[in-house]
């Protein structure tokens, strides 16, 4: 896909972060604001918020003249903090930040940040693609109305809130024109989704409408997702629709049931086995990743042992790996907090295992045929989301090329044209 005009986005954290850079790129490009740097923070972890303070300085450095507007989660839970960086020229809420008329309105009002808490509804925002990517995100769901005591995030984004099912199809219906072959539903809890609406629609009953709606579409798949949420019109889907992609990134946080009670988590290390052996019972090829957690206040070595643990108990072969990190207005700030050297410690085990996870999976996938969705010249991903090398000759952008999986690397596949994809 072509790279699209318009200000320069600086994205952190999540696809959800993602899509909506895109948003702002429409509203920021119809505003004039063509030289301006968008910064889009993440409150995720303290590192996420010093990694979006030191771009917003290299910022300034690069463009002495253009516009600095910040945004995002970090931005919503503490303006004040980068309304007073001598580099910044505007500050907009995570609900303002999608709102044309807030483009328009900077020199009256660069710092427009509103209760979140107020929102009850997700809007749905059009976009045409994602700009230099072949595979599309569209936002569902967005808030969350659960209170992990580790999380800031519903104090970035608000209660949970739904997109209604013939917004999505109608988002879906302008990318699959657009040439896009893979869709990604994102959110901050998407199985929760629905609960808002009329009729209380869940997650599977609008992906199950959502593929019959649009039978062209050629992949579709999901963000992270919570197990303790599965319902099972979803299960179903997950076992049994080829088009939905068989990678499921969990929710997961943990692998021990008592640091899963004190983090204010709905599921049981055992729910968290016994789906990941229920599904791969019903479909062979699918895989695993998860977002952990390492160093959770009161976390001991056998605590943390159960954790490094489901890596295997699991099957997980891509993992997303958080040291502890306290945030503020969350509980677990106040609890007894780890050495940091511990936490790095642990953070590093973590990766190890998932580092050896994954090399394991690639190493099983050699002499498959698997079906590649050419991300650019010579790169692609698996059905399973593994990373390809390709030959150049293998097809463009977009295209979904049958391949022959030849060899393994210790983070991606390599592989060579076996038939195109119908």
């Amino acid at each position: 896909m072509a790279e699209r005009s318009g200000p320069d986005l600086v994205t952190f954290g999540c696809r959800l972060n993602t899509f909506e850079s895109e948003v702002m790129r429409d509203h920021a490009t119809a505003a004039g604001l063509d030289d301006a740097v968008i910064v889009n923070t993440c409150a995720v972890t303290a590192e996420a918020e010093r990694q979006a303070r030191q771009a917003i300085r290299r910022a300034r450095r690069d463009n002495p003249s253009a516009r600095i507007i910040v945004t995002g989660c970090s931005a919503q839970i503490d303006p004040d903090r980068y309304a007073a960086m001598p580099e910044v020229d505007a500050v907009l809420g995570n609900q303002e930040k999608l709102q044309a008329d807030s483009f328009l309105r900077l020199d009256s009002q660069p710092v427009r940040v509103n209760d979140i808490m107020a929102a009850h509804e997700t809007a749905g925002h059009l976009v045409e693609g994602i700009d230099g990517r072949t595979r599309a995100l569209i936002q569902v769901q967005n808030g969350c109305d659960h209170r992990c005591t580790f999380c800031v995030i519903p104090y970035g984004r608000g209660n949970s809130r739904s997109m209604a099912i013939g917004a999505i199809t109608e988002q879906v219906r302008t990318l699959v024109a657009n040439g896009y072959r893979e869709v990604v539903l994102s959110g901050v809890d998407i199985t929760s989704y629905g609960a808002d609406l009329p009729g209380q629609p869940k997650l599977g009953q609008m992906i199950r409408r959502l593929l019959a709606a649009v039978p062209e579409l050629s992949r579709l798949r999901l963000s992270s997702i919570d197990v303790a949420e599965i319902d099972d019109d979803l299960m179903r889907l997950i076992v049994g629709e080829e088009r939905l992609m068989p990678h499921l990134h969990l929710s997961l946080q943990a692998g021990d049931d008592m640091i899963l009670k004190r983090m204010k988590r709905r599921h049981t290390r055992s729910q968290s086995v016994s789906f990941c052996e229920a599904v791969r019972k019903q479909r062979p090829d699918a895989v695993f990743g998860a977002d952990l957690i390492a160093g959770f206040p009161t976390e001991t070595d056998t605590m943390f042992e159960n954790s490094r643990a489901l890596v295997d108990d699991c099957g997980l072969t891509h993992l997303h790996v958080f040291p502890y990190s306290p945030r503020p207005m969350t509980p677990a700030a106040k609890m007894p907090q780890l050495d940091r050297n511990i936490i790095k410690a642990r953070a590093a085990v973590l990766r190890h295992a998932g580092e050896t996870a994954l090399a394991r999976f690639l190493d099983g996938e050699v002499g498959r045929n698997r079906a590649v969705l050419i991300e650019k010249t010579g790169l692609g991903r698996t059905e399973q989301f593994a990373l390809v090398n390709l030959p150049e000759t293998a097809g463009q952008p977009g295209d979904i090329v049958e391949t022959e999986i030849i060899q393994a690397g210790s983070d991606r596949l390599t592989g060579r044209l076996a038939r195109r994809a119908a």
